[in-house]
């Protein structure tokens, strides 16, 4: 069933959980993540990230995403991540996403403002959510690095740009970070709650692979509504294909991408079962 950012959100915050976002770049991503939440029977977020388009062109994996979700038998909002162009954005409007996130966090403040304002009136145009992120984790979608470390949101100015901008959810920087954890990351989850009580908004936790399920669950009771997971369920789909190939000749393609459809759906339903609150 495809269901639109506030509509899933609003589920997330009437059942004080949040929903899981998982990119899914090709349709072992898609078959895991939509099976797992078919199992638990919950709702889900299904992404495609901007910085994909090399290995999974809009124009190819969008349509498939969308009519996936419309065949799902539990609510699946189809959401654009990390975008940076507007003119991109368009293009998944019209395929027929329900969900996009805006990113400026690396732009001065005024001019992520302003285009996150662009943003929200195009989406409006389509029955589409928008959530934009305001600070800048420690590194980038994709795993490299954005600089010294993590711009920590301030609570007061995020009040003001969700007032001004009128996006559906926010992204605030907290201390987490894309891509593989080398240490345990160090969360201001007291930062998080004061966001979530200031702006009113459902709040988004990006580079939400690696974080520990107590830090989820404080998190959540905090005000995170939406959790992006997806470094480590890519992960268990390689650990399972590498395993195969030790164990085996293997010759036929088909069997590696199932190896690794099973671990990745293993891995999603883990997530979103902490996600639920079960």
């Amino acid at each position: 069933m495809l269901v639109n950012l506030v509509e899933i959100l609003k589920t997330a915050e009437e059942n004080e959980c949040a929903v899981g976002a998982f990119n899914t770049p090709n349709l072992e991503c898609i078959h895991a993540v939509l099976h797992a939440a078919e199992k638990l029977n919950v709702p889900v977020i299904i992404s495609h990230a901007e910085l994909h388009e090399p290995v999974a062109p809009l124009s190819e994996i969008g349509p498939v995403m969308v009519e996936a979700a419309k065949a799902a038998r539990v609510p699946v909002c189809v959401h654009l991540d990390h975008c940076e162009t507007l003119s991109y954005m368009r293009r998944a409007l019209e395929i027929g996403f329900t969900g996009v996130m805006y990113d400026g966090s690396l732009l001065p403040y005024g001019e992520n403002l302003a285009n996150t304002k662009k943003a929200v009136a195009m989406a409006k145009d389509f029955n589409c959510g928008v959530e934009a992120e305001l600070g800048a984790l420690a590194s980038r979608e994709g795993g490299e690095n954005a600089g010294s470390g993590p711009v920590y949101t301030d609570p007061d100015q995020a009040v003001a740009f969700c007032r001004e901008s009128g996006i559906d959810a926010l992204a605030p920087s907290f201390g987490t970070a894309h891509g593989i954890y080398k240490s345990r990351p160090v969360l201001d989850l007291e930062r998080v709650r004061v966001i979530a009580e200031k702006t009113g908004l459902p709040l988004v936790m990006h580079g939400g692979s690696g974080v520990s399920p107590d830090d989820y669950r404080t998190g959540i009771r905090n005000g995170l509504r939406k959790i992006n997971y997806y470094s480590y369920m890519s992960r268990a789909g390689v650990a399972a294909v590498r395993d195969l190939l030790e164990k085996e000749e293997v010759t036929f393609f088909h069997d590696l991408a199932l190896a690794a459809e099973k671990a990745m759906e293993a891995d999603a339903e883990k997530a979103m079962r902490v996600f639920a609150g079960r």
